[in-house]
């Protein structure tokens, strides 16, 4: 199977009012994972690639194209995004190597900084025929899981779109980024708001997804709540990298002579297959 479309991904789950899993990839075994756990559900996915594991790896490149190879030898629809990118050189490279979308994070900026650059991001992604992302409203960041709250509004919210041309947004409802646990509360009001406030906005006068970041810290039902309300969109990172690493630990604690490390990635792997294919049950209210 080809690559998928971001963008047809997103515009399906949107009008069935449904929820998408975008799950990061850290390295291969997680990639492998992902796709795994798509196959196993019977649903898409899309592979996220953040600014943060291109560093990692010293670079887009390698990264970027493991992952792009493992996606196209998927059985099921498998999109190749590229998430938080706050250097607008990155989101040139990713539509370079083949991605099918990008995400550029101008959420710290100042607004109108944000909308200057974005729009500049966005028109050269547009060009490109690459579906693109943006960020308004600061998520809580990683230097405080239970940050100040900032919230979205939603007439900005409309105006940044009309600004900028994005296709997606992501938006600041309550949620926090590298959550170790789910206790994170959701303004669902403020989702419906956001919601009808981008309706038939679009460039083809569809609606503007909104998109959950941090969803790691936030618990199934809430979750469910969030996708009914209007989110589309559901990003989880920290989360399945807690599977990974405890089946890690707990296959090493079990044989202290074990060396080989695709044996004890092998289970890890594993992990994250079986919670990531529930979670794409549940974001698609599979399971309601």
């Amino acid at each position: 199977m080809t690559l998928a479309s971001a963008r047809e991904l997103m515009r399906s789950a949107a009008s069935a009012g449904t929820g998408i899993g975008a799950f990061n990839v850290i390295h291969l075994e997680t990639a492998e994972a992902l796709v795994s756990a798509s196959e196993r559900a019977g649903l898409p996915v899309i592979l996220q690639i953040s600014q943060n594991c291109a560093d990692y790896h010293g670079g887009l490149e390698p990264i970027g194209w493991a992952t792009l190879a493992i996606a196209r030898r998927a059985k099921t629809p498998v999109a190749v995004h590229l998430d938080h990118a706050e250097r607008p050189e990155l989101v040139d490279e990713a539509i370079e190597l083949g991605f099918g979308s990008v995400m550029f994070d101008g959420g710290k900026l100042e607004y109108e900084q944000n909308v200057e650059i974005t729009a500049d991001v966005a028109s050269r992604a547009r060009a490109a025929g690459v579906y693109i992302e943006a960020e308004l409203g600061e998520v809580g960041g990683k230097d405080g899981a239970h940050a100040p709250g900032v919230r979205t509004d939603p007439d900005e919210a409309r105006a940044f779109v009309e600004a900028t041309g994005v296709d997606s947004l992501a938006v600041a409802v309550g949620s926090s980024h590298a959550m170790l646990d789910r206790s994170a509360s959701l303004d669902i009001d403020l989702i419906a708001r956001l919601k009808n406030a981008l309706h038939g906005i679009g460039r083809t006068g569809g609606d503007i997804p909104l998109v959950l970041h941090g969803s790691s810290g936030v618990s199934d039902d809430v979750i469910v709540q969030a996708v009914r309300a209007g989110m589309t969109k559901i990003n989880v990172s920290t989360h399945l990298n807690g599977f990974f690493t405890r089946a890690i630990r707990e296959t090493l604690a079990a044989d202290e002579k074990l060396v080989d490390s695709r044996k004890y990635l092998t289970p890890a792997r594993e992990a994250v297959a079986a919670e990531a294919a529930r979670m794409l049950r549940l974001f698609a209210l599979v399971a309601d």
